[in-house]
Order: C-alpha cells, then structure tokens, then sequence
C-alpha cells in the first residue's frame, strides 16, 4: 500500500464528521434516569466529499469512502445524499438544503452528517476544505472552507428528541503548521442531542492511502463496524467500536510508519437518547422454553451493567457477561462498557484525581440529565465528565468545588482538553501557577487550543 505524504515527510490524512439523527432509541439508564424509547422511523444521511485539490493535495480513497458508507447508511435504514468535490458555495447550498429536510422530519429523525476530505485549524476554528482550494495556501482556505461549527453543527443541531452524528475524516493539519506538520483539529464540545467524531486525536495527523482502491483508515473501519455490528448497537458505541478498530488496525499494520502514526480517533458525545443501528423492528419467533430463560438472565445482567456506576464493578459483571453470553445479543455494548470502564478505574487510582465512589452515587436533587451523564461518566466518558464538574462550579461552597476539580481533574485525564484548559484558569485565579501550567500543558498535550477570546481572559 503506498501511502500519501507531506512535504514534511509526515503523513497526513483525512478526517471524518459524522452528524446523525436516529428514530429509534433505547434507555440505557435505571428507571430514574432512563432515556425515551422513540418508535420514528426517518433516517436521514448526507456525504460531502473532496477529492479535487491541487497538484500532490489529491485524495484518491475520497470517492470510495462515500461509495462504501452510503451502501452501509442504506442497510441501515437511510435516506442518503451524497456529493462530491463541492466549493464552499455549493457546500453551503447543498448543506441548506439538506438542513431544510432535516427541519421538515420528525423530531425523532435521525441525522447523519460526514464529511471527507482536507481539513485544518485556524484560530481555534476547525475548517473543512472546499474542492479546488490548496490547503497550504492560508488565504484560500480562510475563504474557501466550511467552519464545521457554524457551518455543518449549527444547522443541524440540536435536535432534543433525536440524536446527530457528525463524523469528520478529514486532514488534520493546521493552517499555520501546515509546513511543520504540528498540529491538528481542535478539540470541540458536541452541542445537546449531538455526537462528533474525528477520525483521529484532537491536534494530531492522520494518514490517508494514496490509491483509489482503498478507504481511509477511519472510513475503512466505519463501514466494517457498521456491517458487522449487531442492531441492538446503539450508534453511541458504534464509534466507541469503530475508535477500538482503527487504533488495533493501525498499530498492527505491516507497514511500520503506517504503526508510527497510529490514529486515536476523537468523540465528543452529548447525545440524550440511545439509538439502536437497526430502526426495523424484528419478527421474533416465539422462543424454546430454555432459550427464554437464557433471554431473562442475560436481560437481567444487562441490566445490571447498565445501573451500575462504579467503574470497578462494571468491569466485573462485563466479565461475567463475556463469559457467560460469549455471542450474546449486547455482546459489542458490553465490550464498550467494559473498555471504558477499565480506562476510567484506571484514572481514578490517580493520586492527582480527586474524585470518589460517593461522587459517582447520584444524588436525588440531581436532574435526569446529569444522572445519565454519571452512568457516562463512570464508562469513561470524558464530555460526561466534564458536564459533571460544571454543574458544582457554581456551588459555592467548598464542597461544591471541591468536586467540580475532582470531575475536571477526571475529565482532563480521560482527555477533555477543554476541561484541562477550565483547570488552569481556574487554578490561575486562585493563584497556584504550578497547577495552572500543569493543567494548560495537558490541554495543550490534548491537542485543544483556546479560541483568542478565552486566551484573552486568562488573566
């Protein structure tokens, strides 16, 4: 496989937005904090890709990455548009158009927004690049590139019923250090109702083929984990999945630079609601007798998973689960519950983490929404996390504090680099630079860059 690189002699590559909306969605929280089953069968998908750029910009996979994801959004029950090489006015009229579709839909509808192509930083913004600009060209790409935010988020999201998936497998490097091959996209916050991923780390490069047989790795395992995965996946874990198999695919590739430059893709998830990827309901035959009763006890240890929210205890009922239901219908729910489990009890061990079981106990004042976010939390979610901690800072007292540093802390660690940067300033007004430093080099570490007016108000 031949592989495209930069005049820096580091590759780079492209880096995926996936917006999403789905109908039919799954409570996976305890009774308090259940989300709301919706029955709305609308799916609706739209894919931009740029392939046309200048000389050595090329991107060969672009036009099978969308060839091969419309086939499996169709599976899923989509409704897909799909354009390429579009400039920035088309882009924009075509997303208008596709926004007025979305606003017409259910509530319940779910949206799916990707983009593929060159994408690069600018002053805190992440830019999606319009066919036909050069990417190292500063200029052309600040008036020829869609800002993902407010061009692409903005319009589609939220929906407080439904669920979008913006997913952005795009190039990842900045205007700026575009020559020195540094930096990436930003690190961003998904608005509510809204999931986005990058295909690879906040700050980072990501690598693309240089033939039009294959996909980009995102996109390549995107489309596998989509064919594959059982219907009961919600599309939550579904990136969780696809974040496992690129990062397993690249670090075992027999091309040593392609392990070099392994990707870890990004997820910011704020979605309220839990959408399955199958929206049809099935025709269940009516069960055998004992496959009804394993049906009940592994419904049952589900559930327990599910209401758990301490991270040691969930990895230990996913243990029993995997060992007891080996090809049980949650089998890939579970695996993301226990992977992100695992990672957070990890991080809590910290002595740098000042956070405790008793934080993760949700208290009865405590609104439905940050309920779920504990249930998140406690899998490792880092954007969870971090709405926990917001929620005490204005408490006032210490207690209260005191726990938006423990789940700021968290969520720094788990790596939420806005909440790292929330950190420092923090920290900066109660005048303890070590801790400032400590935590603005981690956001930086993150890959999050403050946008000039956060910068601004630092002192």
């Amino acid at each position: 496989m031949s592989l495209m690189f930069s005049k820096t002699r580091r590759t780079v590559l492209v880096q995926g937005v996936a917006l999403g909306i789905s109908p039919m969605l799954t409570g996976p929280l305890a009774a308090a904090t259940a989300s709301t089953v919706s029955n709305g069968s609308v799916r609706l998908a739209f894919l931009l890709g740029n392939r046309d750029y200048p000389a050595q910009q090329d991107l060969p996979p672009i036009t099978k990455n969308i060839r091969d994801l419309k086939a499996a959004l169709e599976a899923k029950g989509f409704s897909v548009t799909d354009a390429l090489n579009l400039d920035l006015a088309k882009s924009k009229t075509a997303i208008a158009d596709f926004a007025k579709i979305v606003k017409a839909a259910p509530a319940d509808a779910t949206i799916f927004f990707y983009f593929t192509g060159h994408g690069v930083q600018d002053e805190a913004r992440n830019l999606l690049i319009g066919a036909g600009v050069n990417p190292g060209q500063i200029g052309e790409v600040q008036n020829g590139s869609l800002e993902l935010a407010q061009d692409v988020v903005g319009p589609l999201a939220p929906r407080a019923s439904g669920a979008t998936y913006a997913v952005i497998d795009s190039c990842r490097v900045s205007i700026r250090s575009a020559i020195r091959d540094r930096d990436g996209l930003n690190q961003v916050e998904a608005p509510v109702g809204c999931l986005i991923a990058f295909s690879t780390a906040a700050g980072k490069p990501a690598i693309s083929p240089a033939v039009e047989t294959e996909n980009t790795f995102y996109t390549a395992s995107l489309v596998k984990v989509l064919n594959a995965a059982a219907d009961d996946t919600s599309f939550a874990d579904l990136f969780r999945l696809v974040r496992r198999d690129v990062r397993d695919t690249m670090l075992n590739h027999p091309i040593n630079a392609v392990r070099l430059v392994a990707q870890d893709p990004f997820i910011a998830d704020n979605t309220q609601i839990s959408v399955p990827l199958q929206p049809r309901p099935r025709q269940a035959e009516a069960p055998v007798y004992d496959a009804a009763q394993s049906q009940q006890r592994e419904d049952a240890l589900w559930a327990q998973i599910q209401d758990s929210l301490w991270p040691s205890d969930i990895t230990k009922l996913a243990a029993t689960y995997l060992e007891q239901f080996p090809k049980g219908r949650r089998l890939q729910s579970v695996e993301v519950a226990r992977d992100g489990a695992l990672e957070a009890a990890k991080i809590l061990q910290r002595n740098d983490v000042k956070l405790y079981r008793s934080s993760f106990q949700a208290a009865a004042t405590l609104d439905d929404a940050t309920k779920r976010d504990i249930v998140r939390a406690a899998r490792g979610d880092k954007d969870a996390a971090k709405r926990i901690g917001v929620t005490y800072k204005d408490g006032g007292t210490g207690q209260a504090l005191g726990r938006y540093e423990g789940w700021l802390q968290y969520a720094a660690m788990l790596g939420n680099g806005i909440a790292s940067y929330d950190l420092a300033l923090y920290y900066r007004k109660l005048d303890q630079p070590d801790f400032a430093a400590r935590y603005e080099a981690r956001a930086r570490e993150l890959g999050f860059t403050p946008p000039p007016s956060l910068k601004s108000g630092r002192n």
